[in-house]
């Protein structure tokens, strides 16, 4: 809990309980990094805390604000967030099963500071989003696209 409450008032906000719990469920989001309020809110329920779900979404705006989080409007603009990290990062999103996969490729990330320079411009921030599906799924089939 120490080292919630220094992270928040590294970020500038003050360190109330709600804040707190809510910045330990996302540091502990095992095998799920990204959740939206709604995850959070139960996660709150299911431990017996009483925070509303407007709470959750003014803080999660707070720590958005103040660089604690980075929020993602994947697939329909459904809202998640994550902690914010050091190393960069780009998503890929199954839209069979909204599973979330991360990854870092130097390859692309070397073309795109080329393009942008190639274009006369440098690049300050990105982000890659792929939509994917598992190989050879019915939605993939339906819509045409050959197995491989």
């Amino acid at each position: 809990m120490a080292d919630q409450n220094h992270e928040l008032r590294k970020a500038g906000l003050k360190v109330t309980l709600p804040r707190v719990k809510i910045l330990q469920i996302l540091e502990n989001a095992t095998g799920q990094h990204h959740l939206s309020a709604e995850d959070v809110y139960k996660t709150l329920l299911e431990a017996g805390e009483d925070v509303g779900l407007a709470t959750v979404y003014r803080v999660l705006t707070q720590f958005e604000s103040a660089g604690l989080v980075i929020r993602h409007n994947f697939d329909g603009g459904h809202a998640v967030f994550e902690i914010s990290q050091e190393e960069h990062h780009d998503h890929m999103v199954c839209l069979d099963s909204g599973e979330i996969i991360e990854f870092f490729d130097e390859t692309i990330e070397r073309r795109q500071q080329e393009i942008a320079e190639e274009h006369g411009f440098e690049l300050v921030d990105h982000a890659l989003v792929l939509y994917v599906r598992p190989r050879g799924s019915n939605a993939t089939r339906q819509e045409g696209t050959p197995r491989k």
